[in-house]
């Protein structure tokens, strides 16, 4: 407690009229006054090390916005490589298709060849020509239909080499086509390594910039808490000395214990009129505080009326929803956050990379980034009913997207500061957060 002024002059007064018992709290009060100044030049250390932890946390909102970007370059990187897995496979696929139409062509090929050889084979055996039938000296009966025989052969000869030459230019547009394939695959391929590259370089810078805040906040929390212990033993010190004080000055001032007692009481008497007044000042205030809290509420519900119109879209949210993803609840709702508050939802390990279903139908209407959410998506399901999935590695979905039950919105992740990887999932209706274990199955 610290003493009036006027109490420490009568004090010292009398101790100095006091003579040889003064002597004796000489000691006392040099140990005061270095205390004191001990304290002063602690508490100035305090208060630069509280600026520089300013300064900290105003470079901890930079990275974090650095993050930020990060993240979100992580999501669509990964939106990317589900596109080329996707486009892979349709373009082996594709590729498969043509080597078997190769194939099958080929052996048309090796057919036609092979009538053509035959038909080549048996008129030479027959030794059938033009010039032999009519040198021959046959009759010319027999001579003409020989002739027509001749002639239906070389038809058929020429018609089989057509075909041949066609199955020939056809087996060469099919081998064109599955070379242009081929690189395609190549090319997909390409992109996809080039693609996990540059996530695991993000993944890499996201990892340094949260060890970096991380390290340094820490550091200087410590220090601080530990500056503050040792103001609080310092000042502990401090009152002791002064207590020892008061008890010698108390005991060297016997004879003005009168004065004393009336100043005291003239002091005790302005102290309860300020008190009084402090107390007319605080309820003025808890007055001015309740009105404003009624116009604030106010405005809420007439905000809340204004949007009530849209209770009749959608089917709204029932009992018995299935889960976003199956896995361990950390955090439920209404329990404390190791931060302060809180929780608003509930907190679900997941595996990186885990798919997160949504629990119902519904139209997304926010699919970014925000600060201590990461990647966050919210769906619109009617009735006022809002469910939040947050802390994602990447967002599958946009503004406006009409999503249906179980259809896969987002991958789990640790983005928006998290050290672990998880999902946090709310449900909200017109505004208010609900427990939402109450919808979920089983």
């Amino acid at each position: 407690m610290r003493l009036p002024v006027w109490w420490l002059w009568l004090a010292l007064s009398g101790l100095a009229l006091g003579g040889a018992p003064c002597a004796a709290n000489d000691d006392l009060v040099a140990k005061q006054r270095q205390a004191e100044r001990e304290r002063v030049e602690l508490r100035s250390r305090i208060e630069g090390l509280q600026k520089e932890l300013d300064e900290r946390e105003a470079l901890r909102k930079d990275a974090a916005d650095a993050l930020k970007v990060s993240e979100a370059a992580i999501s669509v990187t990964t939106r990317r490589l589900n596109e080329l897995a996707t486009q892979l496979r349709q373009a082996q696929n594709e590729l498969d298709e043509l080597q078997s139409q190769f194939k099958r062509q080929f052996g048309v090929l090796v057919l036609r060849r092979d009538e053509l050889s035959n038909q080549l084979r048996k008129q030479y055996a027959s030794g059938l020509s033009p010039w032999t039938a009519l040198l021959s000296g046959d009759d010319p009966q027999q001579i003409g239909r020989d002739l027509i025989y001749l002639d239906y052969i070389s038809r058929a000869r020429a018609s089989a080499v057509a075909a041949v030459k066609k199955e020939i230019e056809r087996l060469a547009e099919l081998e064109a086509k599955t070379e242009l394939r081929r690189q395609e695959v190549v090319r997909v391929v390409q992109d996809t390594t080039e693609q996990k590259s540059v996530l695991d370089t993000q993944k890499k810078e996201r990892a340094t910039v949260l060890a970096r805040i991380e390290g340094q906040l820490q550091a200087q929390r410590a220090e601080a808490a530990m500056l503050g212990r040792d103001d609080k033993r310092l000042s502990t010190l401090v009152d002791d000395l002064g207590g020892q004080l008061n008890a010698a000055r108390e005991a060297a001032e016997a004879g003005r214990k009168a004065e004393l007692a009336r100043m005291a009481e003239q002091e005790r008497q302005e102290q309860a009129r300020q008190e009084q007044t402090r107390q007319e000042q605080a309820k003025q205030e808890q007055a001015r505080q309740a009105q404003e809290t009624s116009q604030l509420r106010q405005r809420q519900q007439e905000a809340s009326a204004q949007s009530s119109g849209g209770d009749s879209d959608g089917a709204g949210l029932k009992p018995g929803l299935r889960w976003p993803l199956r896995g361990a609840v950390m955090a439920r709702f209404g329990s404390n956050r190791p931060e302060g508050g809180v929780w608003r939802g509930i907190l679900v390990r997941a595996a990186e990379g885990a798919s997160v279903q949504v629990v119902a139908s519904g139209t997304v209407v926010y699919s970014n980034w925000l600060r201590g959410f990461g990647n966050l998506l919210i769906i619109d399901h009617g009735q006022q009913y809002l469910s939040v999935y947050a802390y994602n590695q990447s967002l599958l979905k946009q503004i406006g997207d009409q999503v249906q039950t179980g259809e896969t919105i987002a991958l789990a992740g640790s983005t928006g500061g998290q050290v672990d990887s998880a999902l946090y999932f709310e449900i909200r209706h017109r505004g208010a957060a609900v427990d939402p274990v109450q919808f979920l199955a089983r």
